[in-house]
């Protein structure tokens, strides 16, 4: 007899749904708490602690925010290298992965140990940014992009996925005249979607979110991506006189602040709904063999 089909099942899986509705809702009350605070006015936010719905709605803090060059440069910014970043990570991590995924290839172990040495140590901030100043990348985007083009552990998950196909299809397709790219590209590839789609997902969102990059290597705030506005935005009453930011900004009302925090995070929720279906599937795909 199933444990599910007798009463204390029942009660079990129904006491479970009602406790993980409660950390869900809990979970978004804050988010939902900003999205409102964006559309509601200053004396609203300052008067009410907490709310869900404002009292009156104001496009206020959007119109704002969306006049002002310096956020439109940094959205414009941050979209532009999350999708040049994001196609350079991927192939970069599969041309890799490819030749890896092949057992006959001289001095694959030795490589392999250098990606797993990798994923588990890492130079550090100090040594990154002195082989970040020696090429020359300072003040250019792709300082944003190139150190972590490759991540170790999607390297790994990809390698194996690889691995997992059947010989038979390089097989045939060889047989066929292929080269190894027109495998790679043809056949390997489109079979590939599912962990493709993750690992986009993963690189997409790391480099849209990623604060560290810009502000160690990035001094010209003509260049700022939208998390650095969004820094200077939330925390520009601490910024004034340090010589951070432009003596005449002003910091904005806490409205605006909410609506930068909505416009930073939306689009990462707008397109996870269609890559949701490939992610379980690619995150389990060639995680179990080595």
């Amino acid at each position: 007899m199933k444990i599910h089909n007798t009463r204390g099942g029942r009660v079990f899986d129904a006491a479970n749904y009602v406790f993980l509705s409660l950390v869900g809702v809990i979970t978004l009350l804050p988010f939902v708490y900003v999205i409102a605070g964006s559309f509601a006015n200053e004396a609203e936010i300052t008067r009410r602690a907490f709310f869900v719905w404002p009292e009156q709605f104001t496009l206020g803090a959007y119109e704002y925010i969306f006049s002002t060059p310096a956020f439109t440069r940094a959205l414009i910014t941050t979209v532009l290298v999350t999708l040049v970043g994001t196609l350079i990570q991927l192939i970069l991590t599969v041309t890799m992965a490819y030749p890896l995924a092949k057992k006959n290839l001289r001095g694959r172990k030795l490589i392999m140990s250098l990606v797993v040495f990798a994923m588990v140590f890492s130079g550090g901030m100090i040594p990154t940014f002195l082989l970040v100043k020696d090429l020359g990348l300072l003040n250019s985007y792709w300082a944003l992009i190139l150190p972590a083009a490759i991540n170790p552990f999607s390297l790994i998950i990809i390698k194996n996925f690889f691995q997992e196909l059947p010989q038979e299809l390089e097989e045939s397709a060889k047989m066929d005249g292929a080269t190894e790219i027109g495998i790679l590209w043809r056949i390997l590839l489109p079979l590939s979607k599912p962990v493709l789609a993750t690992f986009a997902l993963f690189y997409a969102v790391g480099i849209w979110n990623d604060f560290m990059s810009p502000l160690l290597y990035l001094s010209d705030n003509n260049m700022w991506t939208l998390q650095m506005y969004l820094r200077q935005v939330t925390a520009a009453s601490d910024l004034l006189g340090t010589g951070n930011v432009d003596p005449s900004y002003i910091p904005p009302e806490q409205g605006i602040k909410f609506a930068v925090i909505v416009v930073a995070t939306l689009p990462i929720l707008i397109f996870y709904p269609f890559l949701q279906k490939h992610f379980a599937k690619g995150m389990l795909i060639g995680s179990v063999k080595g």
